[in-house]
């Protein structure tokens, strides 16, 4: 009795299970994905971005000694006009002006060597630098206070016109810049001006050194 009713309890089950694996993917199509449950409502908003200045050119005034070789110091002072290429190098065009004196030579010399007793010396360069030594100055009592520095070398050529000569001229020189604002340095210069010129018979090339200091505007 066991025996007989067993294939017939099986052919049911296994006609139930091939049933249900034809119908399952049929049911997996009809059945609805489920709905998010979180639906993000994000408002986009307008940005204004800051524009900040990129403090590339430079404009400044200078003062100080202008040492004319044979003829003593005398003071002098000028204009820069710099553009900042990269972080490293600049370059930068200067005029200066100074008035030289020939009171040594009137003392052996009778009339000295300019008619009026002195004369203007001008020059204009235009000139390459490169930043070698960046760092920080520190001011103050604790010494509680850094300024960006940077120390550079630069060197160039122009013109120099000198008792009615107008010679070319070489300059080389080294300085330093103290950043007391990111618009604002302080600058000390010192350079050699290297140019040949016919005041005592002869030419001859000089070394006409400079000691400035000054300030600069950055915008």
């Amino acid at each position: 009795m066991l025996a007989t009713s067993a294939p017939s309890v099986i052919r049911p089950a296994l006609l139930g299970l091939l049933w249900v694996a034809a119908a399952a993917p049929a049911l997996a199509q009809s059945t609805p994905p489920s709905a998010q449950p979180v639906v993000p409502q994000v408002e986009r908003r307008e940005l204004s971005l800051p524009r900040f200045p990129s403090n590339d050119f430079e404009i400044g005034l200078f003062g100080g000694p202008y040492a004319t070789q044979n003829f003593g110091a005398s003071l002098g002072g000028g204009l820069r006009l710099g553009y900042h290429i990269t972080e490293d190098w600049f370059v930068e065009a200067a005029l200066g002006k100074t008035t030289v004196s020939d009171d040594a030579f009137r003392r052996v010399l009778p009339g000295g060597v300019f008619t009026p007793g002195n004369e203007k010396l001008q020059y204009t360069n235009l000139s390459a630098g490169l930043n070698v030594l960046p760092g920080e100055v520190f001011f103050g009592s604790g010494q509680n206070r850094a300024m960006p520095s940077s120390l550079f070398i630069i060197g160039g050529v122009g013109t120099t016109r000198f008792n009615g000569q107008r010679a070319q001229t070489y300059n080389l020189g080294l300085g330093m810049k103290v950043f007391v604002r990111d618009w604002f340095a302080l600058r000390a210069d010192m350079r050699d001006h290297l140019f040949t010129v016919d005041l005592l018979g002869k030419r001859e090339s000089t070394h006409n050194l400079e000691l400035s200091a000054g300030f600069s505007f950055l915008f």
